[in-house]
């Protein structure tokens, strides 16, 4: 092994990392907010280093350059893919750590059943207990033998590294080390296995479907037999029929497309947009700031065959989002949907046996042990038996309502198609590798893999951008869904629109298969939505139907989302108005182009839609009169006394409508308006949602919505009177990131106000303000990409920074530089990596 370092950069070891001050807490691995409380004990003296491999195994070199971006160089692929191990877990090995026991079904045994999980992600934070049990369940060993011989050569070969890479780093850092203090002698932190990359890419595969009903597959338990008798089923058919009269199913809280997950925007600018040779491309995934799924940034490169920057979940050893020397990418969580429900009639007798076109079937059964952590330091075993069928695990459905309990007569499965889609990485990889926007999109069509999420791409020598939600998709006909969805279905369909819900007693339910599909049950490309436009595409997490609004896509199946029958979000319609307003030149900023420069600024301006729209109607509303006696707080709660409303009005008519840092009072209008859209739509707007002006309605506040106006805006300015923060306080004062003790001052908001630059905590303002140190979502890794004639332009944030650890110089620097809106221009030839000011370089082998 060698090192090397220039430019005054210190040389960091790579057997034993140079030490750094500890600290007393661990953001990304720990409970609590970045400058809160620590990572959680937990016993245990730390995990003997195995032997490695023979010498000569693998190597890379792992170049840094500004924010600690690394860029790591081999010669073949275990190289590139060991490189990148290590890397991922120099920085973030506590996180990296803890997923791991995740994805084996192992919390339980260092932390509790009872524990939840310390950072959300797509799987929420669920008890340690129903994780463990949901990942035996549904990544067992033939669903892992499935997905390793689905991948081709090259890519079995980065896992082999990634995992040798991230297991040097661990015997290094537990043979001397100094970083990572929070975790690094624990024993939950050990060496891995390829399986365990695999696990984890194929968990990542599972967030539009199975991943938001963890809790429900992994309590799924059946009943025991009984008897049958004819007094029991008149009586249970009667009692059935009076239940599902009066059903009312609530709405899931679907972490990845739901009304309120994590979401995302891009635009993709065509030539006739930039006004030069080269196309642009704007990405920014609204992500988790913590957790197994926060993105992590690095280049990838080995000589004549593969060279890409960009971003991938930690744990993940390709680029899902970024960009080569010809072709840049993004995505954004699609509306379609990923998942269906089978309703199953149980053979007589039998609560583990359905009946399929008259025959019974006998489910899957799957004895699955957790060891578990008790009270007194001992492990226990505990054991559930769970089901699969045909169609997919078996589901816990009773939180919908006494109907849907598995009974003696009638059970629930859910069917993800993405657990039957083992091509995703396979797809990732090829895009890696794409030498044109040609080649990018005949990719896309062919595997037709890409999991949950639309794709917006930008090619060199390419005038049009690309928009496409092509993936893996249910594929369910009208007739289908007329003729097979049952009662419950139907009483789900309000709380689950456009999921199918089928009766699995009958073939003729089955996922229909088209002659292009990629997979069984699966659409074929040829059905799903898709443009190519030289001004621009677009998509902010509402349906592929206004891709771009000047050329609405409509006549996909349902299954895709809404098109023309539902409003679109005000983020949406912000992110339309602001790239329509580029090109008409009334936006404020010079010309009439889309440049980098502009576009950087463009992104993070924090323009308030809703504000700009509604705030002068609704102060004449509710500043009327200079007291509201309030009452419940439409959030929940009692006010129950007179707020003065002068102070409140007075901040709101001198705010300047945005959420950049110093903008004051902008928390007055996040309150009133979270607590304003309650209100249905008819009730709240004077001229409703038009399909014909979409980026324009629902507007106008309607008069008769006074009175629950005032009520909203007496309790929002209650909220801020309680929470400590003036009414004219800054922006950055209560939003902000904490690193090392210190508020870092951020800006921008949640979507539900309209803001399109998104910084969204889940902490009420008045527990602390809206900190972003906790479990909240917001602008992730942001890029924009551009082609000049014999190179490649990005600029890029990773606003949280690279490492979870608080005693590295990466664990704030690049949030620092998103607060004070500083992109970075990353670093793509060689000589620019070399050139970069930062520029560091060490060699790994083994």
């Amino acid at each position: 092994m060698r090192q090397t370092a220039s430019r005054g950069a210190m040389p960091r070891s790579l057997l034993a990392p140079i030490a750094l001050a500890t600290a007393a807490a661990l953001t990304a691995c720990g409970g609590g907010g970045g400058g809160g409380g620590g990572f959680p004990f937990f016993p245990g003296g730390g995990n003997p280093p195995t032997n490695p491999p023979a010498e000569g195994s693998y190597k890379a070199e792992i170049r840094r350059t500004a924010m600690g971006v690394p860029h790591i160089k081999a010669d073949n692929w275990p190289g590139v893919g060991y490189g990148y191990g290590f890397a991922q877990a120099e920085d973030d090995l506590c996180t990296m750590a803890d997923s791991f026991l995740t994805y084996r079904g192992e919390r339980s045994e260092y932390f509790g059943g009872d524990a939840q999980l310390v950072a959300s992600s797509t799987i929420a934070r669920p008890k340690n207990i129903d994780s463990d049990f949901f990942h035996k369940q549904v990544i067992s060993a033939d669903v892992l033998e499935k997905m390793i011989a689905a991948q081709p050569d090259n890519l079995k070969q980065l896992v082999e590294g990634f995992a040798a890479g991230y297991n040097r780093y661990v015997r290094d850092v537990k043979a001397g080390g100094t970083a990572h203090e929070a975790c690094r002698s624990e024993a939950w932190v050990k060496p891995i296995t390829a399986e365990d990359i695999y696990r984890r890419m194929y968990a990542a595969n599972l967030a539009g479907g199975y991943s938001n009903f963890l809790p429900n597959i992994a309590n799924a338990i059946a009943p025991a037999p009984a008897a049958p008798t004819k007094m029991a089923a008149r009586s249970g058919a009667k009692k059935g029929a009076l239940q599902l009269a009066a059903v009312n199913v609530p709405e899931p809280e679907l972490q990845v497309g739901g009304k309120e997950g994590v979401g995302s925007n891009m635009i993709g600018f065509g030539t006739a947009a930039t006004g030069d040779s080269s196309p642009l491309l704007f990405g920014n995934p609204h992500w988790y700031w913590r957790g197994p799924d926060r993105f992590y940034q690095a280049q990838l490169t080995i000589p004549g065959q593969l060279n890409i920057s960009g971003t991938s979940f930690l744990g993940i050893p390709v680029i899902l989002i970024g960009f080569n020397d010809n072709i840049a990418w993004s995505h954004t969580v699609s509306t379609a949907r990923r998942f269906g429900f089978y309703e199953l009639k149980l053979a007589a007798g039998d609560p583990t046996s359905y009946m399929r076109d008259g025959k019974p079937v006998k489910m899957q059964a799957l004895n699955i042990t957790v060891n578990v952590k008790q009270g007194d330091g001992s492990v226990a075993p505990v054991t559930r038996t769970l089901y699969k069928s045909e169609y997919g695990p078996m589901v816990n459905l009773t939180a919908f309502g006494a109907p849907f309990a598995w009974s003696q007569t009638t059970a629930f499965a859910i069917r993800d198609i993405n657990g039957e889609n083992y091509r995703t990485f396979k797809n990732w990889l090829r895009w890696n590798q794409a030498k044109s926007l040609d080649e990018f999109i005949a990719i896309q069509r062919e595997e037709a893999a890409i999991p949950w999420v639309n794709t917006v791409a930008v090619g060199r020598g390419a005038a049009k951008a690309w928009y496409a939600d092509i993936g893996a998709i249910p594929n369910v006909s009208p007739a289908q869904v007329a003729s097979c969805t049952t009662p419950l279905g139907t009483a789900a369909g309000a709380s689950l629109p456009r999921v199918p819900f089928f009766d699995g007693s009958k073939s003729e339910c089955d996922w229909q298969t088209d002659a292009d599909s990629a997979q069984k049950g699966a659409l074929g490309a040829a059905r799903m939505p898709s443009l190519l436009r030289d001004d621009y595409v677009a998509n902010m997490n509402d349906s592929y139907w206004l891709a771009n609004p000047k050329a609405p896509l409509t006549g996909f199946p349902d299954i895709m989302g809404p098109a023309g029958t539902d409003p679109v979000t005000f983020r949406t319609r912000l992110g339309n108005l602001m790239a329509q307003g580029r090109l008409d030149g009334t936006d404020n900023y010079a010309g009439k182009v889309a440049t980098a420069d502009t576009v950087k600024q463009m992104v993070l301006n924090s323009r308030v839609l809703t504000a700009e729209l509604f705030k002068d109607q609704a102060l004449a509303m509710v500043c009327a009169s200079p007291k509201i006696t309030v009452g419940n707080d439409p959030l929940g709660g009692v006010v129950g006394r007179d707020v003065d409303t002068g102070p409140a009005c007075a901040a709101l008519r001198a705010w300047n409508n945005t959420g950049v840092t110093g903008a004051r009072g902008a928390h007055i209008w996040d309150e009133f308006w979270s607590r304003a859209s309650k209100q249905s739509s008819a009730t709240l707007y004077n001229v409703p949602f038009s399909a014909s002006d979409p980026i324009h309605t629902p507007r106008d506040l309607n008069a008769g919505a006074t009175t629950a106006l005032q009520q909203a805006f007496g309790a929002a300015v209650a909220r801020v009177e309680a929470s400590g923060f003036a009414l004219d306080a800054q922006r950055g004062d209560y939003l902000f990131a904490t690193r090392g003790g210190q508020k870092i001052p951020l800006y921008g908001g949640c979507h539900g106000p309209g803001y399109f630059t998104i910084a969204c905590s889940e902490n009420r303002l008045d527990q602390g303000g809206y900190t972003m140190d906790a479990n909240p979502n917001g602008n992730s890794y942001m890029q924009i990409v551009r082609f000049p004639e014999g190179g490649v332009e990005a600029h890029t944030f990773l606003t949280f920074s690279l490492s979870d650890d608080p005693a590295s110089a990466h664990n704030a620097d690049y949030t620092r530089a998103y607060s004070a809106g500083k992109w970075l221009k990353v670093p793509f030839s060689e000589a620019e990596i070399k050139g970069d000011a930062a520029y560091r370089s060490a060699v790994v082998s083994e």
